[in-house]
């Protein structure tokens, strides 16, 4: 094997790799302020049915609701649901490349 074949054999195995703890930042903020930003516009726009469907979400987190102090709860919960599925993401993904690079 040659000098040129080893060096981007190393370079396609480092680029395949994923920062699980990068991706679970990036998946924290986008899913709390996701939350954050969808219950701040019901309760804002704060129709006869507004949040009816999002309010559901108070089967599983629980103190949310569409309101101002459940945006914040929302916020929290998001960003800790948005860790966990991208630290997840990251790491099933790191074992798929580890297992194909054998």
């Amino acid at each position: 094997m040659n000098s040129q074949s080893k060096q981007t054999d190393e370079i396609s195995r480092t680029l395949a790799r994923i920062k699980a703890d990068a991706l679970a930042v990036v998946c924290a903020v986008i899913g709390g302020v996701g939350l954050f930003a969808m219950t701040a516009w019901l309760v804002i726009k704060d129709g006869q049915q507004a949040g009816q469907h999002l309010q559901l979400l108070s089967n599983y987190f629980v103190g949310y609701s569409v309101t101002w102090p459940g945006a914040f709860v929302g916020l929290v919960y998001g960003a800790m649901t948005g860790g966990a599925v991208g630290w997840a993401i990251g790491r099933i993904y790191n074992r798929v490349v580890n297992v194909r690079q054998r």
